[in-house]
């Protein structure tokens, strides 16, 4: 993540204790410590929401996909079964033609 190597640290730890002192340098490092783990903990939580977030997009393009889908199955299966049930079958067309005073 950072370009960092051992020399850089031994002179960061160097620097530290002269400037701090060997008495207040442990309660510095535990307290930088502390703030590290705390931004790491907000950082995953962040992370976590923002994939959370992500996948609900996901998931919500796939349904909209599947809704499309099933409308598109049901459009053309409306369009094969209306001719069907709306046009007058052959034998359904002859007893129209036929009125019963002509039958007699």
């Amino acid at each position: 993540m950072f370009d960092i190597g051992l020399g850089e640290i031994m002179v960061t730890a160097v620097v530290a204790l002269v400037v701090l002192g060997p008495e207040r340098l442990p309660k510095v490092a535990r307290f930088a410590g502390l703030c590290v783990r705390r931004a790491r903990v907000q950082w995953h939580s962040v992370k976590a929401e923002l994939e959370s977030e992500l996948d609900d997009g996901e998931l919500r393009r796939h349904v909209h996909r599947a809704h499309s889908e099933i409308r598109e199955a049901a459009d053309s299966a409306r369009e094969l079964v209306d001719p069907v049930l709306f046009e007058p079958t052959s034998i359904e067309s002859s007893a129209r033609l036929v009125s019963p005073a002509e039958e007699n």
